[in-house]
């Protein structure tokens, strides 16, 4: 793979083989998983992440894959749910997991392109229909594609109903340790026991951030414009220092607080004169907050969803007046309304009082105006997802969701290992160019890659 940087406008993908993996430990008894409330809140649409290797004259494609097929089978005995089928169940009118070992679909493909010719920043290119198809009858998809040069990438895509962030990160953790013939370091949690308190009772606030939706109000999701482009940065670990020393002038504040309240300030260029408010929101991980003794962390394994949803509202005056650690005050006031115990027991008890049926965050559903969502996955597995054939170049998290009330941003490590981020992003054209404009977002390339 040389230096140069040669993109083309498009390039085919071609499906060689599909393959069935099932765990090879089948449950004769088979199993079916309620979902929890918080699983019920996350909804069930697809989420991939995907990760890029280099050509190693160790290996071959056919061995690649050989690894990969072999230690899945194994790892899905720890993880069973992910080689089940979601269905509805008649009785309740929701959704359960199946744990029946059907099994995930594993599929090869071909891609007539090198990756230093790979258009990285444009994941719309490469996404839906090339490097990840997506089959509702299937869990756990996944797509392991050689590239002309050697080089591989595997897409990983869950249906979110299995688990968020966490959940997913341990499962790839779990299965690159078994391909390397390791101790698994996650014994995992499947019980889904996050119920409601009997009787139910949450904090009225609740009504005016979460909504009891329906299907059609879902698909008709109103956006900020028509098109919603999927793009991909890189933050030097420069720039992140620069804007946690800027946030933390009147007050310490994390790298994610102060590369928030950056990019809240930057949207207001970016969302139009109609708009006198300015939202953004985090996804918040319940997991240590809903454990009374943080040091047992005994929810460390929980596989499902755990996450609630932070909001901060501020007018596009005082973001453009106010200095970066006055905002980056707000995004730590606002996230902190969340990070208790006593936010994620009202949460579940509000589904508890609204089921059955669909809900979701307002601001998700379109509701209250121009909204971005950030996501940190600063403890999410990249440079370590190593299945024996060496470290990614690059590991990052996207979506082939069409329709979305909100833009999103999802922030990971660099798989550098120097401290950089890459940031994947859901974003209306105005925001891009906002962004483009601004050097702290780079547009991920080769270079950022050393391809």
């Amino acid at each position: 793979m040389g230096s140069e940087n040669h993109t083309k406008d498009e390039f085919q993908v071609n499906i060689t083989s599909k393959s069935i993996l099932q765990a090879t430990h089948s449950n004769p008894n088979s199993l079916n998983l309620a979902l929890s409330n918080l699983d019920l809140l996350s909804g069930r649409f697809p989420v991939t992440y995907f990760y890029f290797y280099r050509n190693l004259a160790t290996k071959n494609f056919t061995s690649i894959v050989e690894i990969l097929k072999s230690s899945l089978t194994i790892t899905l005995n720890h993880f069973y749910p992910f080689a089940g089928r979601i269905v509805q169940n008649p009785r309740t009118n929701e959704p359960e997991i199946v744990c029946d070992n059907t099994g995930a679909l594993f599929l090869e493909a071909y891609a007539d392109i090198a990756l230093n010719e790979t258009e990285f920043h444009n994941l719309d290119q490469f996404m839906k229909g090339k490097l990840v198809n997506i089959d509702p009858n299937f869990a756990l998809q996944v797509q392991v594609t050689q590239f002309s040069c050697g080089g591989t990438s595997i897409t990983f895509t869950f249906d979110h109903a299995l688990g968020d962030a966490s959940a997913f990160g341990k499962f790839l953790v779990s299965w690159s340790e078994i391909a390397q013939h390791k101790q698994i370091s996650c014994m995992p949690d499947h019980r889904r026991n996050l119920r409601a308190r009997n009787p139910p009772t949450y904090h009225p606030s609740l009504n005016q951030a979460f909504v009891k939706c329906t299907i059609e109000e879902i698909l008709n999701i109103p956006t900020k414009e028509d098109i919603l482009l999927k793009r991909l940065y890189h933050i030097d670990a420069a720039s992140i220092d620069h804007l946690q020393k800027l946030a933390s002038s009147k007050g310490q504040r994390t790298k994610i607080e102060a590369l928030s309240a950056h990019i809240w300030k930057v949207m207001v260029g970016a969302i139009g004169e109609a708009h006198k408010e300015c939202r953004m929101g985090w996804l918040v991980d319940g997991r240590t907050r809903m454990c009374r003794d943080s040091s047992l962390n005994s929810m460390s394994n929980y596989i499902g969803n755990v996450l609630s949803l932070a909001v901060g509202e501020a007018s596009v005056k005082d973001l453009n007046d106010g200095s970066l650690s006055e905002i980056a005050n707000r995004v730590h006031n606002a996230i902190s309304r969340v990070t208790n115990r006593d936010h994620f027991l009202d949460l579940i008890d509000w589904i508890e009082c609204h089921r059955p049926g669909l809900m979701l965050s307002r601001v998700v559903l379109g509701q209250g105006g121009p909204t971005l969502v950030l996501s940190s996955g600063r403890r999410f597995p990249v440079a370590e997802l190593d299945f024996g054939f060496g470290s990614p170049i690059l590991g990052t998290v996207c979506s082939t969701i069409e329709r979305i009330g909100v833009a999103y941003m999802n922030q990971r490590p660099s798989a550098r290992n120097d401290g950089s981020w890459t940031l994947s992003a859901i974003i209306w054209p105005k925001l891009a160019a906002v962004l483009e404009s601004d050097p702290i977002f780079q547009p991920m390339s080769t270079k950022h890659l050393q391809l």
